[in-house]
Formats: structure tokens, C-alpha cells, sequence
């Protein structure tokens, strides 16, 4: 239970509960003035009086009973226990060059801004560029999956609706291979090419493994990238591989070189440069499947850059406030410049001042509010005034905002440059799949529901609470639920020293599924957390979907349309994995689907006279009626639509 249900309220009294308790002690305390004090309506001027000191009385009582809430919430600034900011959401961009560009590629610039209409008709919103993309003109026309036997099959047409195709074939044996075909009406390049690749699993999503940036993470297989000069497979220089061999999305980053030729390579009919990626080992424990595979693609963030803003003058006095004009502050993006007279000189942020001394330039940034505080000469240093710059030494050259959930959006929203770029095709860019990463500000309720965590964890995830504690800080995450000992590949054996967090996202969705974004954000997160010896993995939650076959009798003043929307709607929200269950909270991990508090749920449906059936089946199978449905330890209940067939008593309805 939140320890707010037990601070305790001082005093309960209203302004209504004090007048009339004033009123009824009137005869007992001046009974000498009973005779002529009889009247004691709102007129009678001692009532007024009453109704005066009833006001101030309850004006007390109100202040009285913040003291708990104040008290709280200092011991929560104690504990170092603040609000979360806004986190932006993150987003793949594709940049089509224009087919009239002189020049075989083009640059899009550090900075380069991207909008998509805002959902609630406010200010578009914009996502940025963190770093320069070098592009490719030629553009892809088509992508031939190679098995390593029979002949080429040409996948491009699902490359490019974004549907599921395996790029080596169903057994991704060494010699098989993936040509990406490039157009071959001008010269191709030597440039630095970017791929950018999707990869789905077969089946279910797979579990991300965490701590890969910090340990070594070898791939399943080799791979091996060249490109056709007119006479042989010449090798290409890969200088990057995020996808670990199609293993993970990511980008592939290649040096090209000049020499490159076309030819036809069947089925496809018109000359191309072709590059190859051809499998030399294989391991894989399952054949990689690739959703899309696209050139001149780079992650944005839903933020906009700021430079040089004036935020006032020091006036050399302690503990100094200055604003940025813009927030929420994105971490980390802040650089802040104080020219006392010498020149300008950068300070460095810090959470707080008490390990800073009085020399320290320090400075403590509230990302939410924008608010830049300087020390008080003790505990960090404070700025001198500059005679010659008094109302603008204080300068912020550059920092970053944006963040929200509104920054998470659908597939192909993001549909336009914000300020032209040479060589950008500006109606072709788009995002092939959704955003993700984006979070609002943290409530205060929510932070009291943390900070005991918080406290226990102290940064540390050891227990099991403490993996779902920090795993619904990392991303917008809704729901997370840690399994000690369970490893993702062998779901049956219990692995000493290994926990799996299931995740499940803030979504609209029946069945909502984390991004490969969000599992590799939370992954991250966690790592940095984990103790030496544990070994983590996150994984998307496994969905079982429930379906209720219902007949009920509605009663007679009852609309028959209406009771029906509002029993599949009652089943839908009683089944859904975050707000549905007893408490609204979810359906819980696991949890058994209870056949009575089904049909309660049914049978409490305004409108409902009796139920006459209830068949519940779980992934398409049928279970008993009056029996309960138990679900795999690890999963969760969705359901998509149920069968609701109502009508009314017609015996009872005759006899009337």
C-alpha cells in the first residue's frame, strides 16, 4: 500500500462541519443570551460572526494538513529522489536524393531537421540529426536473396512494403548470399555507404542481450562483402556493423570503391551495380529474417538544437538563478559559458554542489524547468560580474530540447525537411517504422510509487524488484516483470546466474510490443546497474490470446446493440495486458483466467438480465465450460474480439 494512504489527515473539519457545530454549542455556552439570541438563520449578525471564524478556522485546518504532504516530499528531496524529465523519442529517417543531383553524393548536415504534423493539431513537431550522413544517389532497385543452391529470388518487393523476407535463404548456409542491386544509369561512387537494416525475428521477438557495448559480442557468422568491378567480386571494406551479421537493426557502414560495374544478374532484367553479402560461416541458431534494408538512413531525435542564448549578467552575489528559454533541456546538451572579464570560459554541470568547492565552476541544471543555478562561493563557485558585458556574460552556446510521448509517431508521419538541403529529394523522406523512446514528465504520484525503490536499489539492481525498477525508468515503459534464472534459449532450464526482464510498452495496442529500440535502451540502462556476475537479457513479452464465446439474456428496456458493444468492451478492457485484471493495473504475468470472475465481469454489465453461456479459448483452442483457464508462467492475456450474441426473454416478455 502507498505510504500516502497512511499520512495521516491533521484535521478533518470544513467550513460547513464548524458552523453548525458552532451553532448547536450557541445555547450551551451563552444560555444568558437564549432569550434574545433565538434567531440564528444567515441574517442574524452573531451567525455572521460564526461563519467568519468557521472560514479562518478552516483556512488553519487546510494549512495544517499540508504539513504531511510538505514533510514527504522534503524527505524525498533528502533522498535525492527528483521527477523525471521528458526523454525525446527516436526515430529512422531515409533521405532520397534527387535524381538530378550533379554529384554522386550529397551531405546531410549535423543539425538537419525533419517535421511531422502534430496528432493534436499543435506545433509540428521536429526531429533532429545528431551527427553528419554521408548519401548515395544511385538508389536501390532491387535485392536478390541467394540460398546457396538454386537460383537468385528477388525479394525487392517486400524490401520495400517493409514485410518479413529471409535475406539467405531458410538455411543460411555458407554461399548463400544477398545482392542489393543499385541503379546503373550513372557512375556509382567511392563513398562512405550506409545500409541501414531491420531485422524481425521468426516467430517471436527475440530477447536483447545486455552488456554487449562493454563485453565482446561475437556474431553467428561471418560475412563477407564485395562488389562487382566487371570481371570478378572485388572485396569491400566494411567499417562497421552494428547488426552483428543481420543479427540485431542497425546500420552497415561500407567503403565503395570506384571501380564498380554493372551487369544483369537474373531474374532481373536491366543492368545494376551490384554489392554481395555472402555468408562464409555459419552458426546461426536460426536464419536471420530482415523487414527492410535501406541506404541514406540515420536516427533522429525528436529534439531542436539552440545556440548562443543570452541568459543574463552575473551580479557577482551567491546562489544565482538563470533560465533557458526553452524545455524540456535534453541531458548532457548544455554547454554553458561565463566570461568574468578574461574571456569565456566553459563550466561544467553537476547534479549538486556538495562535492564541489569554492574554485569549482560548477552549475546545477533543472532539465524540466530550465533553471541554471551557480553556488554560493562555498559549495561551487560564483560568477564574477563583467563591467564591461553587465546584463549578458552569462551565455548558453548550445544545448538541446524536446520529449514527450507525443514525439512517438506512426510509420511514414515524418514527411518533410524543415529548411532545404542540396540534393534532398525533401517529398521523399519518410520513416519507414514508428518512433520510439519518447516519455513525459514524471507525476508525482508516480516518483512516490518510486522512491521506495530507489532508496532500497540505491542505483544497484540486485533483486529481482529492483531489474523492474529500473527497467520502467529506462524507456517509456508501462509494465515490467524480471524471471531470475530464466535464459531466453532455454526457457526450461533454470541458469544460475542469469535474469530475463520481460517489457511491455506504454501502447495502444492489443498486444503491445516493444521496438528493437526500446529493448536495446533498456538493455543499456540495466548493464550499467547489474551486478559483474549477472547476466542480463531483456525480452518482449509472450502474448496468449483469449477469446469468450458469451450468450446472455438482456433485460426488456435493455437496446440489444448497446449491451453487446458494452460486454465485448467490458471483455477487452478485462483482458488487456495494462489496464485489464481485478485491479486495472494489467493483466498480471501468468495469471489464471478465472471462469466465475468472468462471467461476473459479464453479468455486471448494465443492461444484463442472466447469462446464459460463457465458452473461453485460449489460442484458438477451447476450454471446458466452468473450468478455469491457466496461462504459461510468463504470459500475458490480450484479446483481439469476442463472440457476444444477446437477446431478450421472450416468455417473460409474453406474459406481460
Amino acid at each position: 500500500m502507498p505510504l500516502e494512504d497512511h499520512v495521516p489527515r491533521l484535521d478533518d473539519h470544513t467550513y460547513d462541519s464548524i458552523v453548525a457545530e458552532l451553532r448547536s454549542r450557541i445555547s450551551r455556552y451563552t444560555p444568558e443570551w437564549k432569550p434574545v439570541w433565538s434567531d440564528l438563520n444567515d441574517s442574524d449578525p452573531g451567525v455572521t460572526m460564526v461563519q467568519v471564524f468557521a472560514w479562518l478556522g478552516e483556512m488553519l485546518a487546510y494549512r495544517m494538513n499540508q504539513v504531511p504532504a510538505l514533510s514527504y516530499l522534503k524527505f524525498l528531496q533528502l533522498l535525492g529522489v527528483e521527477l523525471r524529465p521528458a526523454e525525446p523519442a527516436q526515430v529512422q529517417v531515409t533521405f532520397p536524393m534527387k535524381a538530378t543531383h550533379p554529384a554522386g553524393t550529397a551531405i546531410v548536415p549535423t543539425g538537419t531537421q525533419v517535421i511531422a504534423e502534430s496528432a493534436g493539431g499543435g506545433p509540428p513537431l521536429v526531429f533532429e540529426t545528431g551527427r553528419a550522413l554521408t548519401l548515395l544517389r544511385p538508389a536501390v532497385r532491387a535485392l536478390l536473396a541467394y540460398d546457396g543452391s538454386s537460383s537468385y529470388e528477388s525479394v525487392t518487393v517486400v524490401n520495400e512494403t517493409g514485410s518479413a523476407f529471409q535475406p539467405f535463404g531458410p538455411t543460411a548456409v555458407p554461399g548463400s548470399a544477398l545482392l542489393i542491386g543499385f541503379d546503373g544509369t550513372r557512375t556509382f561512387p567511392a563513398t562512405e555507404l550506409t545500409l541501414y537494416a531491420w531485422v524481425a525475428a521468426a516467430g517471436r521477438q527475440a530477447a536483447v542481450s545486455c552488456g554487449v557495448e562493454a563485453t565482446p559480442a561475437y556474431p553467428s557468422a561471418t560475412l563477407s562483402w564485395s562488389a562487382w568491378n566487371g570481371f570478378e567480386w572485388t572485396p569491400v571494406t566494411l567499417l562497421k556493423d552494428d547488426t552483428s551479421a543481420f543479427g540485431r537493426t542497425g546500420e552497415v557502414i561500407l567503403r565503395t570503391p570506384d571501380t564498380l560495374a554493372t551487369t544483369v544478374v537474373p531474374p532481373e532484367p536491366v543492368p545494376l551495380f551490384w554489392l554481395r553479402c555472402e555468408v562464409v560461416t555459419s552458426q546461426y541458431a536460426r536464419p536471420p529474417t530482415l523487414l527492410a534494408v535501406r541506404t541514406n538512413t540515420m536516427t533522429l531525435t525528436q529534439m531542436e538544437t539552440v545556440r548562443d542564448e543570452v541568459l543574463g549578467g552575473s551580479t557577482g552575489r551567491p546562489d544565482q538563478v538563470f533560465r533557458v528559454a526553452s524545455t524540456p533541456v535534453l541531458a548532457g546538451s548544455l554547454e554553458l559559458e561565463v566570461d568574468q572579464g578574461s574571456g569565456r570560459e566553459v563550466w561544467e554541470e553537476v547534479t549538486d554542489f556538495w562535492a564541489s568547492s569554492s574554485r569549482d565552476q560548477h552549475y546545477v541544471l533543472n532539465r524540466t524547468t530550465g533553471e541554471v543555478r551557480f553556488g554560493d562561493g562555498r559549495r561551487g563557485a560564483v560568477p564574477i560580474a563583467n563591467v564591461d558585458n553587465p546584463g549578458a556574460n552569462v551565455v548558453a552556446r548550445r544545448y538541446r530540447y524536446g520529449g514527450g510521448t507525443h514525439g512517438n509517431v506512426a510509420p511514414g508521419t515524418l514527411q518533410g525537411l524543415r529548411s532545404a538541403v542540396a540534393g534532398i529529394d525533401s517529398s521523399a523522406v519518410t520513416n519507414l517504422m514508428a518512433s520510439y523512446g519518447g516519455r513525459d514528465e514524471e507525476t508525482l504520484e508516480e516518483a512516490k510509487r518510486r522512491a521506495p525503490a530507489a532508496v532500497r536499489s540505491r542505483c544497484r539492481a540486485v533483486t529481482a524488484e529492483d531489474f523492474e525498477h529500473f527497467a520502467l525508468q529506462a524507456a517509456d515503459v508501462a509494465r515490467a516483470k524480471a524471471l531470475p534464472l530464466r535464459h531466453p534459449d532455454f526457457p526450461d532450464v533454470a541458469v544460475p546466474g542469469v535474469i530475463t526482464v520481460v517489457v511491455v510498452p506504454d501502447s495502444d495496442e492489443r498486444d503491445p510490443r516493444p521496438s528493437d529500440g526500446t529493448l536495446r535502451t533498456v538493455c543499456a540502462y540495466l548493464d550499467a546497474r547489474r551486478l559483474l556476475t549477472t547476466e542480463v537479457y531483456v525480452a518482449p513479452p509472450r502474448y496468449q490470446e483469449v477469446r469468450a464465446e458469451v450468450e446472455l439474456v438482456a433485460s426488456g428496456s435493455a437496446d440489444l446493440a448497446q449491451v453487446q458493444r458494452d460486454v465485448d468492451r467490458a471483455l477487452l478492457d478485462y483482458f488487456h495486458p495494462l489496464r485489464g485484471g481485478e485491479d486495472g493495473n494489467g493483466w498480471p504475468f501468468g495469471g489464471t483466467i478465472s471462469f466465475s470472475r468472468t462471467f461476473q465481469r459479464v453479468f455486471s454489465v448494465p443492461g444484463v438480465s442472466s447469462v446464459s453461456r460463457v465458452v473461453l479459448s485460449l489460442d484458438g483452442v477451447a476450454a471446458p465450460e466452468c473450468r478455469d483457464v491457466p496461462l504459461h508462467p510468463d504470459a500475458l492475456a490480450f484479446s483481439r474480439a469476442h463472440s457476444v450474441t444477446v437477446g431478450y426473454d421472450l416468455a417473460r416478455l409474453g406474459g406481460r
